[in-house]
C-alpha cells in the first residue's frame, strides 16, 4: 500500500506540474481568460485524480467496486463552462485533460 501512496502522490504532483507549465504558456500564446479556463480545467483533474485515488485505496476495506463521485467533476466542469460566460469550454476540458499525460509519463518512469 505504501508504493501506491507514493504512485498516487507522483500522479498529484505531476498533473500539477503540467499545469503549472501549461498554464503560464497559455496566457503568452492566446490570452488571460483562456489561461485561466485551462487553469480551472487543470484543478478540475487534480480534484477527479485526487477522489478516484480515494475511491480506489478503499477498494477491498469497505467496497468491492470504484465509485462514481468522481465522475461529477467533469459533468460540473462542462456545466460551469455552459453557463458561465468567462469559462471557455475548450480550454477547461485541455486543462482538465492534463493529468492523462502525467499518467503516460508515469507509465514509460515505471517500466
Amino acid at each position: 500500500m505504501d508504493g501506491y501512496h507514493r504512485l498516487q502522490r507522483r500522479l498529484i504532483l505531476a498533473t500539477l506540474a503540467a499545469t503549472a507549465l501549461a498554464v503560464p504558456l497559455t496566457a503568452l500564446c492566446f490570452d488571460i481568460p483562456t489561461a485561466v479556463s485551462l487553469l480551472i480545467g487543470g484543478l478540475a483533474g487534480l480534484l477527479y485524480i485526487r477522489l478516484l485515488a480515494r475511491s480506489v485505496s478503499r477498494l477491498g476495506d469497505e467496497r468491492k467496486s470504484v465509485g462514481k463521485v468522481q465522475l461529477v467533476v467533469p459533468v460540473v466542469l462542462v456545466l460551469a463552462a455552459a453557463r458561465i460566460p468567462q469559462l471557455e469550454i475548450v480550454p477547461a476540458l485541455v486543462g482538465f485533460l492534463l493529468y492523462k499525460p502525467a499518467l503516460i509519463v508515469q507509465a514509460v518512469l515505471d517500466s
